[in-house]
């Protein structure tokens, strides 16, 4: 099993299962593990839930890189489904929000994020996972949440820099070219797909927006959060030095810890099994 592999690419413009809507807008119920909540249209427009375990006490939100989707997370939804409810984000621009304008700023995703998702992030206990681009995502909606009165678990930060940490990085002004270019040196999207001039022009957009997204966002050093922060990183990724990582440390109030495993920045390729005990270790109250 790999991360990454789905029953659809990350990047491939179809649709993943959804969980279904029972009510519309902000006024979906509360509920507790016994009398689940129902999601409003706008939680299922956000966040996909593959294998739907309301009854699970704790719930899992994961936030997909640059370019991403919410398949890319389906092997994680169907590994701890039997632990907790595992919810993927969908951002817009892609697959079946292909038509929705992606956001250029992180501020304004994670407002968007927050504004529709809050109501089930309090609803039960929660924990983040975010790659790349997800991790600094997950951040910002975490600043929201506790702003809120809410809390979080924990955040699981990997494959990304400390908010607070800058590179002078211009990806998302480059040639279509040039971008494919960056995409095959990550290694994180199948190359048949980045040879399809068809779906790259349907999905070059939003990936260019995601770039303009993180490459032009900025975080004091002092913005911290309470809750505690376990980074993940792979030991050879180009965007991310062990000092870069070890920076997290600065933006929680909290416990902090920091797991190093082989490889780059798609370390999760082959680190699944352990990136998903390690996950399953903490969901089950043993972290």
């Amino acid at each position: 099993m790999t991360v990454h592999s789905s029953p659809r690419s990350p990047l491939e413009p179809g649709a993943g299962t959804t969980r279904t809507s029972g009510s519309e807008g902000a006024g979906a119920r509360q509920g507790t593990p016994a009398t689940p909540r129902t999601p409003s249209a706008e939680e299922s427009l956000w966040a996909r839930c593959f294998h739907p375990a309301p009854s699970r006490s704790t719930q899992l939100y994961c936030f997909p890189h640059a370019g991403g989707s919410a398949s890319f997370y389906f092997p994680v939804s169907a590994q701890l489904s039997s632990v907790a409810e595992v919810f993927a984000v969908q951002y817009p621009g892609r697959q079946d929000r292909r038509k929705e304008v992606s956001p250029r700023d992180i501020a304004t995703l994670a407002d968007q994020l927050y504004d529709a998702l809050g109501p089930a992030l309090r609803a039960r206990p929660t924990t983040f996972f975010g790659h790349s681009m997800g991790a600094t995502l997950a951040f910002e909606v975490a600043r929201r949440l506790e702003a809120d009165g809410g809390e979080l678990v924990r955040l699981f930060a990997s494959g990304r820099r400390a908010p607070s940490t800058v590179r002078d990085e211009k990806v998302h002004r480059l040639s279509d070219e040039g971008i494919v270019r960056e995409l095959k040196l990550l290694a994180g999207t199948d190359t048949a797909l980045l040879g399809d001039e068809e779906i790259l022009r349907m999905i070059l957009p939003a990936i260019r927006s995601d770039y303009e997204a993180i490459e032009t966002y900025r975080c004091a050093p002092d913005v911290t959060v309470r809750t505690p922060i376990t980074v993940l990183t792979g030991d050879s990724d180009p965007k991310t030095s062990m000092a870069e990582a070890e920076a997290w440390r600065g933006h929680t109030t909290g416990d902090f810890d920091l797991q190093v495993y082989p490889g780059g920045h798609f370390y999760l390729t082959a680190e699944a099994p352990a990136v998903i005990a390690l996950l399953r270790k903490h969901l089950t109250g043993q972290g």
